[in-house]
């Protein structure tokens, strides 16, 4: 695992410069990324309407979190980010799965969102936890520093998909995985069909590592991989809807 690579995180406080984290510098971006167009997904894309799926007792109690990241095969000592984490229900979650040795960066694109989390976060005494504000065709996560990204109810609602997909491709580490959490509901619906998900994945270059449908969860449970290369942006062909 990669140790060395340094954090970029949102002035919200002291919750940001935890004891225990990673020195904090800006992250230096693909400079391909800025230079390119990327194509738009040929789906309604459901708009955001809260920053939490569901509550947290009522996910606690379907044991969702402990669920995914069984599944997930989250080890102490990871490094993972939460993409879209929202109030922090996987963050903080995450957090105690990989330890004071491990480490989590929370991303988010509502700067209210991660003003919570932060302070929940101070409030917890949560110190192996950053926080990052992302953008929506780019998460903004370091380079080659990454076991796991977390994806939970909230792929659907990614504006730009090839390019953020596209962009996330560096932040893995060598044998990293992404996460998805999503409900097969039809496409608008605050869901994504597993084969629509699949498609958009492979064609930015991603390999499908392994699918389990789980009801107990909401949805279904997905994990990818980097392929041998990731595709060019203006050769990335756009599944369709269907």
């Amino acid at each position: 695992m990669r140790r060395g690579a340094v954090w970029s995180g949102l002035g919200v406080g002291a919750a940001l410069l935890l004891a225990g984290c990673d020195g904090i510098a800006p992250v230096t971006g693909d400079p391909a990324a800025g230079e390119v167009s990327f194509p738009r997904p040929d789906r309604p894309v459901a708009k955001v309407v809260s920053n939490q799926f569901s509550n947290e007792d009522a996910r606690d109690e379907r044991n969702e979190a402990q669920v995914v990241m069984d599944l997930a095969d989250l080890r102490s000592g990871m490094t993972v980010a939460d993409i879209g984490a929202g109030e922090g229900y996987y963050t903080v979650r995450l957090a105690e799965r990989v330890g004071v040795d491990g480490r989590v960066l929370a991303q988010d694109i509502s700067r209210e969102a991660l003003d919570r989390l932060g302070r929940r976060v101070e409030r917890e005494r949560l110190e192996n936890i950053s926080i990052k504000f992302g953008d929506a065709d780019n998460p903004q996560l370091p380079p080659d520093s990454f076991d796991r990204i977390f994806m939970v109810h909230m792929y659907h609602e990614v504006t730009d998909p090839y390019a953020f997909l596209w962009n996330m491709w560096p932040a893995l580490n060598a044998g990293g995985q992404i996460v998805v959490v999503e409900s097969d509901s039809p496409v608008g619906r605050h869901g994504l069909p597993h084969t629509l998900l699949f498609c958009e994945f492979e064609a930015v270059g991603y390999v499908l590592v392994e699918y389990i449908e789980r009801p107990d969860i909401k949805g279904y449970f997905a994990r990818f991989q980097r392929g041998t290369d990731r595709t060019a942006p203006d050769a990335i062909k756009v599944c369709e809807a269907g």
